[in-house]
């Protein structure tokens, strides 16, 4: 990660299942560990104010209100003009912040960013994106659950932009996208599917046809392209699986005497697998087409993820994603 450029990020202090405690760890981290990162954090004042007073390079931006997991979030968003979430959004649309950062609620991250930073010129709706942490390779999924109801030329967007995401960000050279499907064949699916086929073979590069559910886990595509609904459930139905098969193999390895000088012998090797699949190393998921960067956390992040989700906001806002997006839904 390059550190050559300032980059100021607004953080909602009060995002997350542990709020304020871990977003101020992972903050300071992220502070300690990029020397041009300056964090403009949001939040009440007797949390945010003796933060930035003891550190460097964070400035306190008082707000009284704070939008709840179980609220509305549009309605939330329109009646709490002065909750963490919307003075957040909003110091990227005046310009004092060029990203935000929260582990809040994600239907309240999204409707101020794209209430309050705006969407870029040409973009017909915001995408949220999430890399899928594969034992065998990083897999970008794009629409994870901003939009439900779809029309086939959003999802050719959702490439587009997901495709340099996964460049720029990920690391990913020449991506490889597929369109999530029933099945490999180019006439498989819904009418929905089959339009939506059709428009990406004409105008994604990089667009190399349908993916399947079994392929996403063994990164056969670099980006895995669908609707918000389906998106979402497919990346809970991996986050459960994984939680589950971790939990099982671990009262599976403490059952008997042998099984825990088993599990000991394996326990590097474990603990790596776990590491590789591990979603706190990218820190949350980008809303891609809004006109600056916004990056949600999960609702249970610890402070390492709040740490990865601020310094990989920083490195959108340095790698200029928005700015690329906008160029490339312009062509």
């Amino acid at each position: 990660m390059s550190f050559d450029d300032t980059v100021t990020i607004a953080v909602d202090a009060m995002g997350g299942d542990h709020a304020p405690g871990v977003v101020l760890e992972g903050v300071a981290s992220a502070l300690e560990k990029d020397e041009k990162l300056q964090v403009i954090l949001v939040g009440p004042a007797e949390v945010v104010e003796p933060f930035a007073s003891s550190h460097a390079r964070c400035v306190a931006q008082p707000a009284t209100e704070v939008i709840a997991m179980d609220e509305h979030p549009a309605q939330a968003v329109r009646k709490k003009k002065d909750s963490s979430i919307v003075v957040g959004c909003r110091a990227v649309k005046e310009g004092r912040a060029q990203g935000f950062f929260s582990a809040g609620s994600t239907g309240a991250c999204l409707a101020g960013a794209t209430l309050g930073i705006g969407r870029i010129k040409g973009v017909q709706r915001p995408a949220l994106c999430s890399v899928i942490p594969s034992p065998v390779a990083p897999v970008v999924m794009t629409d994870i659950g901003a939009n439900a109801d779809c029309k086939p030329e959003y999802l050719v967007q959702f490439a587009r932009m997901a495709a340099i995401y996964a460049e720029k960000i990920v690391g990913i050279e020449s991506p490889r996208i597929a369109l999530l499907n029933i099945g490999e064949e180019d006439t498989k699916g819904s009418q929905f599917a089959q339009q939506t086929f059709e428009l990406m073979k004409e105008g994604v590069p990089g667009f190399v046809g349908n993916a399947e559910g079994n392929d996403i886990i063994n990164a056969r595509y670099d980006v895995i392209v669908t609707d918000g609904f389906t998106g979402n459930v497919t990346l809970k139905t991996i986050e459960g699986t994984s939680k589950a098969l971790f939990s099982a193999l671990k009262e599976v390895m403490t059952s008997s005497l042998k099984a825990k000088v088993g599990g000991l012998a394996l326990k590097k090797d474990l603990k790596e697998l776990k590491d590789s699949i591990n979603a706190d190393t990218y820190g949350g998921a980008p809303l891609l087409g809004v006109a600056g960067v916004c990056l949600v956390g999960h609702g249970s992040s610890n402070a390492t993820a709040i740490m990865n989700g601020v310094l990989a906001s920083a490195e959108m806002v340095r790698k200029d994603v928005a700015g690329l997006i906008s160029e490339a839904v312009g062509k």
